[in-house]
């Protein structure tokens, strides 16, 4: 099946944003990026607002898909430790990306594309509300993934893969140790 148009210009609009930033993210770039003219991109977003808009909600049903895909149920289904597991294993196989985070914060002052990450990472917010012993480890993991996100995006270094499984590791047992469900 080939992709649509809309979902090339999604994903080229987050390519310009891993080069480039948000900054450089214009309707411009992302046309050229996805080999379709301003007109062309224009018929599916027709300001730069709705294609940032556009793009968080593609970037975030991707991180979902793949959450559902660890979890093996849908989110609403999964239990905290479940979900922290999931979230464990997606982030750490690398390629969350400097774009998915730069969108995230990004969103933080915007109440729409807030909204949007809101959705997705509201799923996570169970065990930072408890002082259980098990609940702060899936706190504890969820922070770790998120600091290695960060390290990640932002340091022009990707880690040793056997640095990068010895934490992947570490952060799984953190969650299989959490002792809520």
């Amino acid at each position: 099946m080939r992709p649509s148009s809309k979902n090339l210009i999604l994903d080229a609009a987050v390519r310009v944003t891993e080069r480039a930033g948000i900054t450089g993210l214009t309707l411009e770039s992302a046309a050229t990026e996805a080999g379709v003219t301003k007109g062309g991109l224009m018929y599916h977003f027709r300001t730069r607002d709705e294609l940032l808009l556009a793009v968080q909600r593609h970037v975030t049903a991707a991180w979902e898909a793949r959450l559902v895909a660890a979890a093996g149920k849908p989110l609403a289904e999964a239990s905290p430790r479940e979900l922290t597991a999931a979230y464990a294993r997606v982030g750490t196989e690398g390629g969350a990306g400097r774009a998915a985070l730069s969108f995230m914060v990004e969103s933080v002052t915007q109440p729409a594309p807030a909204e949007v990450w809101a959705g997705l990472m509201g799923h996570l917010d169970g065990p930072a509300r408890s002082t259980d012993p098990g609940d702060i480890d899936l706190f504890l993991a969820r922070l770790a993934v998120d600091g290695l996100w960060i390290y990640e995006a932002t340091s022009g270094t990707p880690l040793p893969e056997p640095v990068r499984e010895a934490v992947r590791q570490r952060l799984l047992a953190l969650t299989d140790d959490a002792a809520t469900d």
